[in-house]
């Protein structure tokens, strides 16, 4: 039996001779779509090299402590803008309301002339405005940046009470204060005797010293001597006033009470009270008597009407 050899090396197979070829004809292909997620891949790998930079700014800029300075900065500067500007001090301040109480005693009394906008409290402002005389009530305004006004309305004197070469209004309560202006229209009356005055007030002040802390001692308070003109001859000056428009200056005695000088050549005393009208009545009865036997009185009193009096010429 015969053995066959074997060759060890592998017979390849022949490959058919590969021929170049010259001329090639082009085929038309389909168009080629790139997917999204390669597109979006795409743009973001392109624009990480912008975006990293940024970042690093943007958190800079951002961060909670940049910002807290910022605010803090630009609040130092408004501040003192705010504060070093004169466009925020009060330097005109106009009055209105004010016919009879002078203008710059409103406004220096307020305290607010050359104040900073931001300094002034227009509340304690009208208070102290209200304690000038004869002021009912006081406003006080303010507007953005420096503008103020000040509105008063006043006390309306009803009369006036002279004594001597002085002259007071008096409101509607009989207190006295000092005339302002000349006043035309308003009722004078023409006292002999001062103006009452309140009754004094005393205070009780503790004053503690070494030698003995319990000391007392008294003294009288400010303000306590208000004059005023009594209420019942306030009523009855206004009352007569009202019953006679003619009469524009009444005299007033404590004796006697109101009186004026009557036309026809004679004094005529009424007394207080709002009783002025019955009073009127018994004053023009007698005149009438008088006038009738020819009779020229110097003085007539009805102060009491039940016993009224009258004195002729000598």
């Amino acid at each position: 039996m015969s053995e066959r050899k074997s060759d060890s090396k592998t017979q390849l197979r022949k490959q058919p001779r590969m021929r170049r070829v010259h001329s090639t004809t082009g085929v038309p292909l389909g168009e080629l779509s790139m997917p999204k997620t390669a597109q979006k891949r795409k743009l973001r790998n392109s624009t990480e090299r912008i975006r990293r930079p940024l970042a690093g700014v943007t958190g800079m800029i951002l961060n909670a402590r940049w910002i807290s300075l910022a605010v803090i900065i630009l609040a130092a500067y408004a501040m003192y803008v705010i504060g070093s500007d004169e466009r925020f001090y009060l330097t005109y301040i106009p009055v209105e309301g004010a016919s009879t109480i002078d203008i710059n005693r409103i406004v220096e009394e307020s305290g607010l002339a050359g104040h900073h906008v931001f300094a002034v409290d227009p509340q304690e402002a009208a208070d102290r405005i209200h304690e000038v005389p004869g002021v009912v009530t006081a406003t006080v305004t303010l507007y953005w940046p420096n503008d103020v006004l000040i509105r008063v309305s006043e006390k309306p004197p009803l009369a006036v009470w002279q004594e001597g070469d002085l002259s007071y209004w008096i409101d509607a309560d009989g207190q006295l204060s000092k005339a302002r202006a000349d006043t035309f229209g308003l009722l004078s009356i023409i006292s002999e005797i001062p103006a009452a005055t309140a009754t004094p007030i005393e205070e009780v002040i503790d004053e503690k010293t070494d030698d003995d802390k319990d000391a007392e001692v008294k003294e009288e308070g400010p303000g306590s001597q208000a004059a005023f003109v009594p209420r019942d001859v306030l009523a009855g000056a206004l009352q007569l006033r009202q019953l006679r428009p003619n009469i524009d200056k009444l005299y007033y005695k404590p004796a006697e009470g109101l009186g004026y000088q009557d036309g026809r050549g004679w004094t005529a005393y009424f007394g207080t009270g709002r009783d002025m009208h019955q009073k009127l009545v018994v004053y023009e009865t007698i005149v009438a008597n008088l006038l009738a036997e020819g009779v020229q009185p110097a003085y007539i009193s009805v102060a009491n009407q039940h016993k009224p009096y009258y004195r002729l010429n000598p």
